[in-house]
């Protein structure tokens, strides 16, 4: 009876914790908030000495958020699929433990800018989306430690929830950069336009001329364009 109880208050907590790391990813805070929030929260419920959270995008997983203090790799640590255990989870979609000597395992890679590689216990879990990898959490101890069950359970939980929040982002920003793409081609139509009426060139010919100006002056075709249509305005308002 004893044994059911605790067992029983132990999903109870676990479920609160889902529930209150739920309810703090609703509050539509920023992604980068939000990752640190998952890493804070997986490390508490989980005890570690260290947790990483990658997200996989445009085919390599980059380090995201940190528990400990990583400003000069936040963000910029890449890896490929297939590389280290990190890389081999993001591959096979299947959760790695490996309860002491986690450099001996052969899939290990070591990365200087993380003394935390040099931990004894290692455990790796997928996050997903519908299905689909969009990322990786990480959690390692300094000493020997045998993840349990229930732990790898619950990480794989925070993944699926996390995962969501990470797909969203990356719809996001395809938006943002469709639209982007977008903006800069309407501008370069129309500065094509009017350098063709004005040097009485072909479309053709105003589509080098402002490729060659961005090259020439290192400037984005986007910017290049602006320029030409802004100049175009304001020769407009002068002869108003």
């Amino acid at each position: 009876m004893a044994d059911y109880s605790k067992s029983t208050m132990a999903e109870n907590s676990e479920v609160d914790f889902i529930h209150k790391m739920a309810s703090r990813m609703a509050a539509a805070d920023p992604l980068h908030e939000v990752l640190g929030q998952i890493v804070e929260f997986a490390a508490s419920v989980v005890q570690c000495d260290s947790c990483f959270l990658y997200a996989l995008e445009e085919g390599e997983l980059i380090l995201r958020a940190s528990k400990n203090a990583h400003p000069d790799v936040v963000d910029r640590l890449k890896l490929r699929l297939g590389q280290g255990i990190t890389g081999w989870v993001a591959e096979h979609g299947r959760p790695v433990a490996v309860a002491v000597n986690a450099s001996q395992d052969p899939r290990f890679q070591l990365f200087k800018d993380l003394p935390e590689d040099r931990f004894e216990a290692f455990l790796s879990v997928p996050v997903l989306c519908r299905g689909r990898i969009v990322g990786v959490i990480n959690l390692q101890n300094r000493e020997p430690h045998e993840y349990t069950g229930s732990e790898i359970r619950l990480i794989s939980t925070i993944g699926f929830l996390v995962g969501a929040e990470i797909e969203m982002a990356r719809l996001e920003s395809e938006n943002v950069h469709l639209s982007e793409k977008l903006e800069t081609r309407k501008l370069v139509e129309r500065a094509k336009g009017i350098l063709q009426r004005e040097l009485k060139i072909t479309e053709e010919e105003a589509y080098l001329t402002i490729q060659r100006q961005s090259r020439q002056r290192r400037k984005s075709m986007k910017e290049v364009a602006e320029a030409i249509v802004l100049s175009e305005d304001v020769r407009r308002g002068l002869s108003d």
